[in-house]
Order: structure tokens, then C-alpha cells, then sequence
């Protein structure tokens, strides 16, 4: 059985990843388009999960 491993990324480094904001990264989780963890006052992103949610448009999608 294999498992993927969790890539743990800061609110910042996520919305670095994506080109967008940190309020926009925020809104996403707030949305429920991404699913943000909470360590105490730390909020992770899994980057693996926010490939997944990305969804193809246009084209031959």
C-alpha cells in the first residue's frame, strides 16, 4: 500500500504557489474550496489536496 506524504505549506506559501493572495488563500478555506488545519494558532494547507481540488475548464475539459 502506498501513501502519499502530506506536503504541509504555510497560508503564505500556498497562495505563493497558486499567484494569489493570502486573503485570497483565506477565502478559499473560509468557502470550503480548500481545506485549511489548524496547530494552535498555525493553519496548514496539504498541498496534495489543493492540486486535487483544482478543476479543468474550457478547452476539451
Amino acid at each position: 500500500m502506498s501513501s502519499v506524504r502530506r506536503q504541509w505549506a504555510t497560508i503564505k506559501h500556498t497562495a505563493d504557489y497558486l499567484g494569489v493572495t493570502d486573503r485570497t488563500v483565506r477565502q478559499m478555506i473560509a468557502d470550503g474550496r480548500l481545506r485549511g488545519y489548524r496547530n494552535g494558532k498555525f493553519v496548514r494547507l496539504d498541498l496534495n489536496e489543493v492540486d486535487a481540488s483544482m478543476q479543468p475548464f474550457g478547452g476539451a475539459a
